[in-house]
């Protein structure tokens, strides 16, 4: 291997963001006259969506309560529609089908899609949500839901095969990627990042791109940034909070062919969210699972076949500078998925379908799962630290946000992004919080 150089911009993560911060970058520079992707080396310890963005259900969507996050999520939108080959895309859409308690909430986002011009249709009231989805699924079957979302945009990507699509335009454009590299220091004169030091040998740069998902915790020790922020509470009151949280993740596949789960009229299904409030029940004897609001979302998976989808993550109670990030995802053995979420997932496929009772056997048992860093209200930090580090903490919400690199680029040349501001550090002290909807959650 070559010697490890310098670079004008070092971005540290080959996952969705680091990727295409890097893609965007280089032809950011180069339109501008500026310089080119020679100029820009993105470093990774393992490999190319070696974290979650390799891991990830893949899901694309745009319903979120939050108007901040449904801009934001528009504009991902329009990048995964940009090149679906490339990043092997299926814009099959996105439903959201809730319970009574919801129905505001999902309303308001209907709303508001509209006044953004995103293509949605909005289904009120049991009995017609029950003929909807009946005329999508015969066999359709869940109870206590009372509003349809149905986003004809959005859909689902295939995990890796996409990041090798972002990796191979950056590459194009001239981007370095170098791996596996580990990140061991980062060396600051005067307030701002100089260089770093990696188990290779130390370099320069004048810029640095923190993209390391949930070991952003590592980096943002690294800069000598704070474990806690202090946040101004909707009561009025400033709290002390950690910056970083640590949520498990919870997702698995039933083995059965991708086509399953196809509609009535042999088309491809969006991707189905289902939240309810009436109680789950075991599929094969019957015991209560949950009586609260829960959810669960699944989808075909055409990469390894079956239908793929997840429940709720669980916090992980312990502070965050003692959680192992590593080994990650399957590798290991602390937080993967297990009987419990098999319970629970499959029996809620079968609230949902008639084609999925006793199908609990056909689990696919192999280690899944990860997790997350979430910020204090577990929505992203983007912005700017130690006068040259930026920072991408999309706190969970990474994979569907592929466009996050290109307005990361136009602001690392000078031009400040509209859709970045609800999302700068500063809100924590302002008091500027995003909205909490009801859904069970925490990114939602």
């Amino acid at each position: 291997m070559a010697a490890l150089h310098g670079a004008r911009y070092v971005i540290i993560g080959a996952g969705v963001h680091g990727l295409s911060t890097g893609w965007h970058l280089a032809k950011e520079l180069k339109a501008r006259g500026q310089g080119s992707g020679d100029d820009v080396l993105i470093l990774d310890k393992t490999g190319i969506g070696a974290g979650p963005s390799g891991l990830a259900c893949g899901v694309v969507r745009n319903n979120y309560f939050q108007p901040a996050m449904r801009a934001l999520m528009a504009h991902n939108v329009s990048v995964w529609e940009s090149d679906p080959e490339a990043f092997h895309y299926h814009p099959v859409g996105f439903m959201q089908i809730s319970p009574e308690v919801m129905h505001a909430d999902v309303a308001q986002i209907y709303d508001e899609q509209r006044a953004i011009g995103y293509d949605s249709v909005f289904v009120e009231g049991e009995a017609e949500c029950r003929d909807y989805m009946g005329n999508l699924f015969p066999d359709w079957k869940a109870k206590g839901i009372t509003s349809v979302l149905h986003e004809k945009k959005g859909g689902y990507a295939e995990n890796m095969h996409s990041m090798r699509g972002l990796a191979g335009k950056a590459q194009a454009e001239g981007v370095e990627i170098r791996i596996p590299v580990r990140v061991t220091g980062i060396r600051m004169q005067g307030g701002a990042v100089v260089g770093l030091q990696t188990d290779q040998g130390d370099l320069s740069c004048e810029h640095l791109i923190i993209a390391t998902g949930p070991w952003v915790r590592d980096l943002w020790q690294m800069l000598d940034l704070p474990a806690t922020v202090t946040v101004l509470g909707r009561d009025g009151k400033r709290h002390e909070r950690p910056m970083w949280t640590y949520w498990c993740l919870q997702e698995g596949t039933l083995g059965v062919d991708p086509n399953y789960l196809m509609m009535s009229d042999g088309k491809m299904p969006p991707v189905i969210h289902v939240d309810t409030d009436v109680e789950l029940c075991d599929d094969q004897d019957g015991s209560l699972i949950t009586d609260k609001l829960w959810g669960i979302y699944y989808k075909p998976d055409f990469n390894f076949g079956g239908v793929q989808g997840g429940t709720t993550p669980w916090k992980v109670e312990q502070p965050a500078a003692q959680v192992a990030v590593d080994p990650y995802g399957p590798k290991s053995t602390e937080f993967i998925v297990g009987p419990e979420f098999e319970r629970m997932w499959t029996s809620g496929l079968a609230f949902c379908h008639t084609r999925f009772e006793g199908k609990r056997g056909l689990y696919h048992k192999a280690p899944s799962g990860g997790i997350g860093a979430f910020t204090p209200d577990s929505f992203p930090v983007f912005d700017a630290f130690r006068q040259n580090a930026f920072v991408i903490a999309d706190s969970n919400h990474g994979y569907k946000m592929i466009g996050v690199g290109a307005l990361v680029a136009r602001e690392l040349m000078g031009e400040r992004q509209a859709l970045l501001e609800p999302f700068r550090y500063r809100r924590y002290a302002e008091g500027k919080l995003h909205p909490v909807s009801h859904s069970p959650f925490p990114w939602s």
